[in-house]
């Protein structure tokens, strides 16, 4: 077998691997919550037959693992099971929440991750002069500030004072794409400056890295433009650091938009989650957990893959 297609395999089964023990964190974690699922969807006032004749339904009474299986065997099928506060098809649910997550971080990653490759080229070329410490000083600033606290501030200033943009970030099936795009500008615009520096920064490491290589002063003798010798010679051989940094922040924005999708109250997996937590909606916090690493892991994987065939050293072995 070629090296590098053994490395893929392994990062695969990783991977896989990974997703596994997540899923059985996320499983082990949610049985130890405090109270008594019959109990909080019956009530105070429920009869003990009743609870047994719930948790009977609901197999509570089944052993741990038993269940843990069971309810991985439903959703590697499709399904995840019923919300027990509305009895509704959690999958059904989710699908239609995932694709709003999904449309909201494509928007983010659209807008960041071309400006933070432009901006850390500019940085390179500039390096040490005004551009780069400029910039450098607004990534650091937004790094520092709290996603939540720049939310409330575009919030105040841009939707209640200016009223460029709405406060609410709601979104329908029946709106235009125009409509859309509007209505989720700030959270958008929260997204990208919390992902852009790091972004950015890595892109400028990861360039001033290959720059001290013997190729790169080869086309400094050529004559060749700054910009040219960066875009055209550094750039594509410092993709694989690149190329992790993008994908760990795209994870970011799926996984990590809880606070934003709350704070504008945006109909996504993570209002939804926090909406069944509240309610201790059980399957619907194992469905979501089991999205969120999915994708998390997933993104990973692919950035693994993305750097190993990015590795010339591995593609051309001796």
């Amino acid at each position: 077998m070629h090296p590098i297609v053994k490395l893929l395999v392994q990062r695969i089964a990783l991977g896989l691997l990974l997703l596994f023990a997540a899923s059985a964190l996320i499983f082990a974690g949610t049985q130890l919550l405090p109270g008594d699922v019959a109990q909080s969807i019956l009530g105070q006032s429920a009869t003990p037959e009743a609870l047994a004749n719930l948790r009977a339904e609901l197999g509570l009474n089944d052993p741990p693992v038993q269940r843990y299986f069971n309810w991985l065997f439903s959703a590697l099928h499709g399904d995840l099971g019923t919300a027990l506060s509305n009895g509704e098809d959690i999958a059904q649910s989710l699908g239609k929440r995932l694709g709003n997550t999904l449309f909201l971080a494509a928007c983010a990653a659209a807008v960041s991750v071309p400006l933070a490759l432009i901006l850390g080229i500019v940085s390179v070329r500039y390096r040490n002069r005004w551009p780069d410490r400029l910039i450098s000083a607004v990534s650091l600033a937004s790094i520092s500030i709290p996603e939540f606290l720049i939310a409330y501030v575009l919030i105040f200033y841009v939707a209640v004072q200016l009223r460029w943009f709405p406060s609410v970030a709601m979104i329908s099936d029946a709106m235009t794409l125009g409509q859309k795009l509007s209505a989720i500008a700030l959270p958008v615009a929260v997204l990208t400056l919390v992902v852009l520096a790091h972004m950015m920064r890595m892109t400028r490491a990861a360039i001033l890295n290959v720059m001290q290589s013997a190729y790169i002063e080869t086309a400094e003798l050529k004559g060749l433009a700054p910009i040219r010798i960066i875009a055209r010679h550094a750039l594509p051989n410092a993709i694989a650091p690149i190329v992790n940094v993008i994908m760990l922040n795209l994870a970011y924005l799926v996984v990590g938009v809880v606070v934003i999708e709350v704070v504008f109250v945006y109909p996504g997996m993570g209002q939804y989650l926090v909406d069944h937590v509240a309610k201790r909606d059980v399957p619907v916090v194992q469905a979501c957990g089991l999205i969120f690493a999915a994708v998390y892991i997933g993104l990973n994987t692919v950035a693994d893959v993305v750097s190993i065939l990015a590795n010339p050293r591995l593609r051309h072995p001796k």
